[in-house]
């Protein structure tokens, strides 16, 4: 008979696919990580990785393994959940989301989800990539994008507005656009797309087929200090820009991007208590800031 805890070390193997990240995400050495996959491969007679220079990926045995893994996951979480109010209530939810949102719209909102559910702690992710929720990399995904992959639960919960902004010293050096065409002769600040491998943020490209983009960064909240100081025009969404009197808005016709937000998490947490809650928070609240999340000014 194996050591059922052993099935903690290879699910979080088969995810990360080398055994430093598995062993930070354990807490343990990764020599623990080594030799608890080794007895588990011991008890069960069966090679469960290949093991190779760029890390560990599951052989036929493993992938067969996973699955029954992946179950027994689902129902001690579930039984951690919902064995008693208290417990049903509490522990970590990891939301991975972009640096915009994170930083200048959850992170704001999060003190309201505190004070219904003081013991859920959040862990608030950012990337300039997607991460994997069939891969546990995180619980809960809030993206401009639809996510994809196997297993995911995905609902389209409203919208951001993109529109163009510019700082009052720069549009007085280099005077203010009115139209489309007017914008062939001013600059801008964008991401820096090789390195952002999540194409719903590259919206200054929407409208522009060649904008003259003067700085790029992969952080938003650079892009948008630079805009801010005069540098060039940026394409922000409204939640960031509105607030700031650094930034004034251009209502030029036919330039405002849009793009949907996609709140989505695996099957196996459709019903754990926590992952439900957070959920639940960031949907009602953006529905309830749509028309701020829109452009508005928020009330």
């Amino acid at each position: 008979m194996f050591d059922w805890s052993d099935l903690r070390y290879f699910l979080e193997l088969a995810r990360q696919g080398r055994l430093a990240p598995a062993a930070k995400r354990l807490e343990v050495d990764h020599s623990t990580v080594g030799r608890r996959i080794a007895e588990l491969e011991k008890a069960l007679e069966a090679k469960l990785f290949d093991r190779t220079p760029s890390g560990f990926s599951l052989t036929e045995a493993g992938q067969r393994l996973l699955a029954h893994a992946e179950a027994m996951e689902t129902a001690a979480s579930a039984i951690a959940q919902n064995v008693g109010q208290a417990a049903a209530l509490s522990g970590s939810v990891r939301l991975a989301t972009m640096e915009g949102l994170a930083s200048f719209y959850l992170a704001r909102r999060l003190v309201d989800f505190y004070a219904s559910h003081p013991g859920i702690t959040v862990e608030l992710i950012t990337s300039t990539q997607l991460l994997s929720l069939t891969k546990r990399e995180a619980d809960i995904s809030l993206s401009f994008i639809r996510p994809t992959g196997s297993r995911l639960i995905v609902r389209r919960i409203g919208r951001v507005g993109l529109p163009l902004y510019g700082a009052p010293a720069y549009l007085e050096r280099h005077g203010t656009p009115r139209s489309v065409d007017d914008l062939t002769e001013h600059r801008f600040v964008a991401y820096l797309e090789e390195l952002v491998q999540i194409p719903g943020v590259l919206w200054l490209y929407d409208g522009f087929g060649e904008p003259n983009v003067v700085f790029r960064s992969t952080s938003m909240i650079a892009q948008h200090n630079a805009a801010a100081t005069g540098l060039g025009l940026v394409m922000s969404p409204s939640f960031i820009a509105n607030g700031d009197p650094r930034l004034r808005r251009l209502p030029i016709q036919g330039v405002d991007a849009k793009r949907e937000l996609w709140l989505s998490t695996h099957e196996d947490f459709r019903d754990v208590a926590r992952v439900k809650a957070l959920m639940d928070f960031v949907r009602e609240a953006v529905e309830r800031d749509q028309s701020y999340l829109d452009g508005a000014p928020l009330n």
